[in-house]
């Protein structure tokens, strides 16, 4: 299972105030595992940067100034995401940004399903508690050493914290066992053995039935095959 773990940065909140987005980040994860790869973009906004948004990420007008525009970019960034889920903390807020932006240059919009809210799963397995995602990697332990965000770095991070909201390093945890094939041709799983429970099972037999069990093995003598197992 392939999916795509991203962040935007923007120049503001709402893009149908002419906010736009300034960068793109994201990295691929199969079966829950990070792959390497990567997609990364700055993109020239167009306009001025608003000292809010600047000292959330420290991208100024300058800087983007000769970066490609979204339109030069959009078909590289969608052959990346492709039909793969989507992984954004407050989707909402990036899915708004990103379909924004594919409209305004004639391109298909990503439909909504197909991202993948870790901010509302974290709400729900952290009801009442703070749960953006600085809060979320000190929940977990995850050390961010960063003093500005940046779309790549915070898809990276994102990419631990999602591992973790959904049940660790291996979330699809499966048993590992070596398998030879006998000279019957049956599976064998050598290698492993069941771990010894806590505290035994209790006993399904009520005492009569022992008890009437004892007896009857009794009267069989000696030689029966339930004398050997006593």
């Amino acid at each position: 299972m392939r999916e795509i773990v991203m962040d935007t940065e923007t120049t503001g909140l709402d893009p149908n105030s002419g906010d736009r987005i300034v960068e793109i980040g994201a990295v691929e994860l199969f079966n829950h595992m990070p792959t390497g790869k990567r997609y990364h973009q700055y993109i020239n906004p167009e306009r001025d940067m608003p000292e809010g948004a600047f000292a959330v990420h420290g991208l100024s007008a300058e800087f983007l100034s000769d970066k490609p525009l979204f339109n030069d970019v959009a078909q590289a960034f969608l052959d990346f995401v492709g039909d793969s889920k989507m992984v954004i903390h407050n989707a909402a807020f990036d899915m708004k940004f990103i379909n924004a932006e594919l409209k305004w240059v004639d391109r298909p919009e990503l439909p909504w399903p197909q991202a993948l809210d870790t901010l509302a799963i974290a709400r729900k397995k952290f009801p009442g508690a703070q749960n953006s995602l600085d809060a979320l990697c000190r929940r977990f332990g995850i050390k961010t050493e960063r003093e500005l965000h940046g779309a790549l770095l915070d898809s990276e991070i994102l990419a631990e914290v999602y591992l973790e909201l959904i049940g660790g390093r291996q979330p699809d945890l499966v048993l590992s066992v070596v398998s030879n094939i006998d000279s019957k041709g049956s599976d064998m799983a050598v290698g492993w053995t069941p771990p010894q429970r806590p505290q035994p099972l209790p006993s399904r037999i009520s005492d009569e039935e022992a008890e009437a069990h004892k007896e009857f093995v009794e009267k069989l003598g000696e030689a029966a095959v339930w004398a050997r197992y006593k």
